[in-house]
């Protein structure tokens, strides 16, 4: 009795401290820097030192991801600030970002709203559906959802690879195939990525929520199957990361924050659709790929390491993104398992990012450490990909998680 008293203190402890960083610190941030007051919606980038950068270029990820934060925020916590917030980055995306001739939203604007890159990138449209159907959950707006449907349905359309499964990753303007992609500075010039398949699975699994169509059911349904079969090695419980139209790999890099964040959302993708057999599947692919992250990924100071390859450690530094994943992917298991490793790797990921992440003077979060936990330079805390997604996702995720934790303790 005495050990289940401690371990419900300290979810609760933890709970609250999760809680008042999700609000005094991230959403506070994003609500008192970053509305651009000039131009509209919100400024491109902030520099290292909290400026505004001038006439940075407004991408698509970070106005879709500050779309579904806001959102979200609202939805769980019901601060009219938050909707507010989410109104504003759901006209921005509508007035500036969408495509009224052929469809869909281009993948960067200029400090001013006009079209910057018109290429209409598989990743960035999966962020807007995202953020649309999360809006909808939020404020009920049908117009949100009815512009997420037609999205999936161009992605169906214009982007799915009828031959081989999956999707292409980026396209022109008018949606013919196009090979140069603005998603990575790699030279692959790949066909196919694990990183768009990730976020199109998570994607679908927001839309399947509140729009159950049989037709997305059977695309989630081969998605979470190409994902296990094809992306997942079922030898080394990692992530592939590049491919090409036949799934064929060609990339032998490891990227531990990917393998800890797609092993919670395949979980995530495969519980909402309900299906027994991918559930179970999902859950086996995802216990490896935290075992191996796990074992191969954590340094001795809780941080999970960037990037590695067959001869060991390639990129040291430990972005923020990687450390918020793993709080969610680690606890994920310890869930699915009862193994207690797996809780502590989850606190030591949290610790690990309080005492080194969060920027407890200027607020936010730095992009990224050494790993000697000295912040790096140059990225800034705000541009096209630092958003408040992944560590916001990741106190919202808690919050529900330890909730449910502190319910069930509750009830024995």
């Amino acid at each position: 009795m005495t050990m289940n008293t401690n371990l419900n203190s300290q979810a609760e402890a933890w709970r609250q401290d999760i809680h008042d960083e999700l609000t005094n610190n991230i959403l506070a941030y994003w609500m008192n820097h970053t509305i651009d007051h000039t131009h509209g919606g919100f400024v491109g980038a902030i520099d290292d030192h909290n400026q505004i950068v001038p006439g940075a270029d407004k991408s698509l990820v970070l106005n879709a991801r500050i779309l579904w934060t806001f959102s979200t925020a609202y939805r769980l916590l019901m601060n009219e600030a938050y909707l507010r917030l989410a109104e504003r980055a759901y006209h921005y995306l509508i007035q500036h970002f969408m495509d009224a001739e052929h469809g869909g939203l281009y993948w960067m604007v200029d400090a001013q709203g006009a079209p910057a890159s018109t290429q209409k990138v598989v990743y960035g449209q999966a962020f807007t559906i995202y953020a649309m159907s999360e809006y909808y959950r939020a404020a009920g707006k049908q117009e949100a959802l009815d512009h997420a449907i037609h999205l999936y349905e161009l992605l169906e359309t214009r982007s799915y690879d009828k031959d081989y499964g999956g999707y292409f990753e980026t396209h022109t303007r008018d949606w013919q195939p196009n090979n140069v992609s603005d998603l990575s500075n790699n030279t692959l010039n790949e066909k196919k990525s694990m990183n768009t398949h990730l976020h199109v699975l998570e994607a679908y699994t927001n839309l399947y929520r509140v729009w159950p169509s049989e037709q997305l059911r059977q695309s989630q349904s081969e998605l979470i199957k190409i994902t296990i079969e094809h992306i997942v090695d079922n030898e080394s419980g990692h992530f592939k990361l590049f491919f090409d139209e036949r799934w064929n790999s060609l990339s032998g890099h490891i990227s531990y924050g990917h393998d800890i964040e797609g092993s919670w959302l395949l979980v995530e993708a495969a519980e909402v659709l309900g299906d027994p057999v991918l559930i179970a599947n999902a859950k086996t692919a995802a216990i490896h790929m935290a075992k191996s992250v796990l074992l191969e990924g954590i340094d001795a100071d809780g941080g999970i390491l960037n990037e590695a390859d067959a001869t060991g450690i390639i990129d040291s530094n430990k972005d923020w993104w990687p450390q918020a994943e793993a709080v969610v992917g680690f606890y994920n298991a310890y869930e699915m398992t009862g193994d207690t490793r797996y809780l502590d790797a989850a606190r030591a990921s949290w610790a690990f990012a309080d005492h080194y992440m969060i920027d407890h003077k200027d607020g936010e979060w730095y992009w990224s450490v050494t790993r000697e936990g000295i912040p790096t330079t140059g990225k800034g805390k705000v541009n096209a990909w630092k958003c408040p997604y992944h560590n916001s996702r990741a106190c919202f995720e808690m919050l529900e998680r330890l909730e449910r934790t502190l319910a069930h303790a509750a009830s024995e």
